[in-house]
């Protein structure tokens, strides 16, 4: 008779990989969710104004300024579309999302390498060196990803004149800067006021933790362009149930504040409770997660995930990211036993 398989079932599977807010969903949206089930009758378009609305208290712009889509990927490839550069600056390591997106219209790309040594950060003299008028469109993601290291608005704006001067399309990914500490005074929103050739992105998968939702915004200060998206897409690509959901968010002050006082905490708890490894190199993150360098020579990012996965931890393999190799891996901050056994796991093999 074949022996049964054996479970094992002490470990709840933890997702250290996928960067999401570890509070979930605030009850807010769960509550506007089964409340408003009977919105699905109207079109969704009805309740665009009060989300567009919601969207403009939260960041200060104004909400005709405010391009809705259907997650960053959508708009990020809404933009390169309409956009349609045939070269383009890549900063890597970066999110692999920007790369795809500029593949699939066949662009062109010269790739600048953030230096490890300077632990990837972006020189801002040497890379507005490398700029000229044979790009037409740069992506940025402030804070980056993987590096997860913010940039200044200061900095932001040296690129953003340089870019008018060149006539280059800018976006500005701001997927995580929410998670930052002092978030308004490094968000780029208030920059479109002054170049039309800038364009700020925003999601609420990460931080409101509602991938599922399907909802990102755009912010320019460009009528003729944002005419152009009008007139390029379906007004109606944004679920009926999305937007009241998301104008509830935008206002859950109590569960935005209590999102970034954890995350300050938790990330400073891990980046200490692990400093003081000798094997490991930890970039110090800004946002809610930490790319880390392995340093023994006869472990790799393999032997690290699948070590952590065994104990139900999953976390991010980043050979397959330009710029990096198979001794990194990147990992979030969850909840505060969550991290506890996240960094212990990681530890054992170290």
């Amino acid at each position: 008779m074949a022996k049964a398989t054996l479970r094992i079932n002490q470990y709840d599977t933890i997702h250290f990989d996928t960067n999401v807010n570890p509070l979930g969903i605030p009850e807010t949206v769960r509550t506007a969710l089964a409340n408003n089930i009977s919105s699905v009758y109207n079109y969704p378009e009805t309740y665009y104004g009060n989300l567009k609305n919601a969207i403009s208290e939260y960041i200060s712009a104004p909400a005709e300024n405010i391009i809705l889509g259907s997650g960053s990927v959508d708009l990020i490839r809404l933009l390169t579309a309409l956009v349609m550069p045939k070269k383009a600056l890549v900063i890597v390591p970066g999110s692999m999302g920007y790369e795809n997106a500029l593949h699939v219209i066949n662009c062109k790309m010269d790739y600048y390498h953030l230096d490890e040594n300077n632990d990837y950060e972006l020189d801002i003299v040497d890379f507005l060196s490398k700029l000229d008028s044979s790009y037409d469109m740069l992506i940025i993601g402030n804070p980056n990803n993987p590096t997860s290291k913010k940039l200044e608005r200061s900095s932001i704006e040296e690129i953003a004149k340089a870019c008018e001067a060149n006539k280059i399309f800018l976006v500005v990914d701001e997927m995580y800067i929410e998670f930052i500490d002092n978030d308004e005074d490094y968000t780029s929103i208030p920059l479109t006021e002054k170049y039309s050739n800038l364009a700020v992105l925003r999601s609420v998968t990460k931080f409101f933790a509602v991938p599922g939702l399907r909802v990102a915004y755009a912010v320019m200060n460009n009528p003729s362009f944002i005419k152009k998206v009008k007139n390029s897409r379906s007004e109606s690509g944004i679920s009926s149930l999305t937007a009241i959901a998301g104008s509830v968010m935008f206002r859950d002050m109590s569960y935005i504040e209590e999102s970034k006082s954890m995350m300050h905490t938790e990330r400073s708890l891990v980046y200490l409770a692990m400093s003081t490894c000798k094997t490991i190199k930890l970039i110090r993150p800004d946002a809610n997660f930490m790319l880390m360098k392995i340093l023994k020579d006869d472990i790799t990012a393999s032997d690290v995930y699948d070590h952590c996965k065994q104990r139900g931890v999953l976390i991010r393999k980043c050979d397959d990211i330009t710029g990096l190799n198979n001794k990194y891996v990147r990992f979030c901050f969850m909840k505060p036993k969550q991290n506890d056994l996240m960094v212990n796991t990681i530890l054992e093999l170290m």
